[in-house]
């Protein structure tokens, strides 16, 4: 079995572990403690043996890598971000909005101002997919 085949058998991250993977997207490898000190400044408290254990069941599930090579152990992401967002995504869309991108684009778009930066932003993408 390849690396891709498994990557695909792997469960979805809960809530919880995709706050973790969100880490270690953004810093790269990093101790239990670097995680847990990041997760107290962006989100509630949590304490390190939660963040521990939920790393630890992480590596258990494939999720994350784990070295350990030295004293202290390093982990980092094992599943790739675009394709874990992508199939969080799809899974919320489906459950929320029937599958339907146009209605979800449409609640964002009622739910915020948007700016006409943003607008720009968002023509020009739509433009490039009509280009492909």
């Amino acid at each position: 079995m390849n690396k891709e085949t498994q990557r695909d058998e792997l469960p979805e991250p809960t809530r919880a572990q995709l706050e973790i993977l969100q880490v270690l997207w953004k810093h790269g490898p990093s101790t239990v403690r670097f995680v847990n000190d990041k997760l107290n400044q962006e989100k509630k408290a949590l304490s390190y043996t939660s963040t521990l254990k939920l790393m630890q069941i992480m590596h258990e599930k494939g999720m994350v890598l784990r070295n350990e090579s030295s004293m202290t152990h390093v982990y980092s992401a094992a599943l790739e971000e675009q394709k874990t967002k992508g199939v969080v995504l799809k899974k919320f869309v489906d459950a929320m909005y029937n599958g339907s991108v146009k209605n979800l684009m449409l609640e964002l778009m009622g739910q915020e101002k948007t700016t006409n930066k943003e607008w720009d932003t968002i023509k020009d993408l739509l433009n490039k997919l009509d280009d492909e």
